[in-house]
């Protein structure tokens, strides 16, 4: 019966973050569409209730919107932006177009600091994306920060409990914004703070034991965070009964496939039963001419499925499926919240209809990123293997633009590895002079096959070759991301070795997109 703060989604690009945010804050968070039944809400007994934002206007036809019932509820109810206007519309205050749009960094002025804004200083820069705006708060509501050009940036009704912020406090960019979450989540809403992974860990161990019994489990192994924590995890659950299947698709970055092995083989740090399937022709076949991000992911997605299948059969009976299934694969899926669908994450939109296991298990389902490390950790998993960069489950599949062919996946990988080698060894080489690692270093980096090709000029000689594109990135929770302002010299070092070492490559470009609007990987 874990406390648990409930996010309702309007469409907003920052629902995870959101959930994310209440998460920092020790508090269990769970989000579901506005269209979720009033009572199915009411059943889960929710501390508190979050609104998202969206990109509508509430007081237009067929707006995403809500009953007035879901703020009787008697529990504290948060509205963010569009579920901030949305709650004045909803119990009769007024949202119009505004005068003038506010995007971006704004001041902002507190008129009252409690509660919502406890320990919030009285001038603070939040960060601003509306069209419409609240022209008059709702029967009930006092005005309790406002902006320049905003005289309802914040308004609460202390009495019922309902509070609205027309910025978004789930975002870095608003200076306080992770204290207001704390003081609804924590102080107003009345959460203990109990959720930590070493309760999840227990927890999770005891609910796998329950559901697998004496049955065996196939765990798809591509040695990256998700799926080693999910094997660390489903070991200390059930031991031998746990098979972990490496399918090495041909699409890993390089010498990567012996690196998985020698962690989990034979020999390695993990007690598991350990299969390696050199699948690479089979999937390079069905890639053949295949262009379409989309279809690549449900392609990889199918095979991955079969191949299971296939060495199911031949361990006997099988009777789960376990995948590292995390929280952002299954939102950007489009299967939790109302989000649309940005990108078919492989072991989740990727599913084909049938599926020949009793039962799927994703013990790390309700999780991000950064909870996953640290899972990781309270399992023991080597800080080597928790930190390592993530991997997409298609690969390479989606950091190659345009059809896969073995000579495209040789020049990624071999761009991919100078870049990665040359990064850490500069980062290296500052942390020996200085102490410390750069403020530069990336938490994500690597090489994208583009399916450009240029003219260029190499001995003498006319070329005509493929461009690379180099990405890094910044981030915390890999909902936002910024690009990472990597040394030029760095770079330039890179450019020469990658277009001098690696054939079929003249030219190399660097990524400056941040996440959103981009994402990122490419496809």
């Amino acid at each position: 019966m874990q406390e648990k703060i409930i996010v309702i989604d309007f469409g907003g690009q920052y629902n995870q973050l959101i959930a994310r945010r209440v998460r920092e804050c020790n508090v269990y968070c769970e989000i579901y569409s506005y269209k979720t039944d009033i009572a199915k809400i009411k059943a889960m007994e929710p501390k508190g209730i979050i609104l998202t934002g969206g990109p509508n206007s509430c007081y237009e036809e067929g707006a995403p919107g809500c009953t007035k019932e879901l703020f009787e509820l008697g529990v504290p109810v948060l509205g963010l932006c569009y579920g901030a206007q949305l709650m004045m519309h909803v119990l009769g205050g007024k949202v119009e177009k505004a005068p003038v749009r506010e995007y971006g960094k704004t001041e902002l002025v507190v008129n009252n600091n409690e509660p919502l804004f406890s320990e919030v200083e009285e001038n603070s820069i939040c960060w601003m994306s509306h069209f419409d705006y609240i022209s008059k708060p709702a029967p009930g509501f006092d005005i309790i920060a406002h902006t320049d050009n905003c005289p309802v940036a914040a308004a609460e009704d202390k009495k019922r409990d309902l509070y609205a912020i027309q910025f978004h406090p789930e975002v870095l960019h608003t200076q306080y914004g992770t204290r207001m979450l704390y003081n609804f989540v924590r102080n107003i809403c009345g959460c203990s703070g109990s959720w930590r992974m070493d309760s999840f860990a227990a927890d999770q161990i005891k609910a796998i034991r329950e559901k697998v019994g004496d049955g065996k489990v196939l765990l798809a192994l591509s040695g990256g965070v998700d799926s080693s924590v999910a094997a660390g995890l489903l070991s200390r659950a059930i031991g031998k009964q746990l098979t972990c299947v490496f399918v090495d698709h041909g699409l890993l970055r390089k010498d990567e496939g012996d690196e998985v092995e020698s962690v989990f083989g034979e020999g390695g740090q993990f007690d598991l039963n350990f299969i390696r399937v050199n699948a690479k022709e089979r999937y390079y076949d069905k890639l053949a001419g295949v262009t379409e991000p989309e279809q690549k992911r449900k392609i990889i997605g199918e095979e991955f499925i079969r191949v299971f299948e296939e060495e199911a059969r031949k361990i006997g009976a099988v009777d789960f499926l376990a995948q590292g299934t995390i929280y952002p694969d299954v939102v950007e899926s489009g299967l939790g919240g109302e989000s649309a669908v940005i990108k078919s994450h492989h072991n989740v939109g990727g599913l084909p209809d049938y599926v020949n296991f009793k039962e799927i298990i994703e013990p790390l389902r309700n999780l991000f990123k950064d909870e996953v490390r640290k899972l990781g950790l309270e399992l023991g998993i080597p800080e080597k293997l928790v930190f390592r960069q993530p991997f997409p489950g298609p690969g390479l599949g989606i950091r190659i633009i345009g059809e896969i062919n073995a000579e495209k996946v040789k020049i990624v990988q071999d761009a991919d590895y100078i870049y990665r080698s040359e990064v850490d060894k500069a980062a290296a080489n500052y942390k020996a002079e200085y102490g410390d690692d750069p403020k530069w270093m990336p938490n994500q980096y690597f090489a994208v096959l583009t399916n450009m090709r240029s003219v260029g000029v190499m001995g003498d000689e006319r070329t005509y070759d493929y461009a690379v594109a180099l990405r890094a990135v910044n981030t915390i929770d890999f909902m936002t991301a910024e690009a990472a302002q990597i040394p030029f010299e760095v770079l330039q070092t890179v450019m020469s070795r990658i277009i001098n070492e690696v054939r079929g490559v003249n030219r190399v470009f660097y990524d400056l997109t941040s996440k959103p609007p981009g994402t990122v990987e490419f496809e």
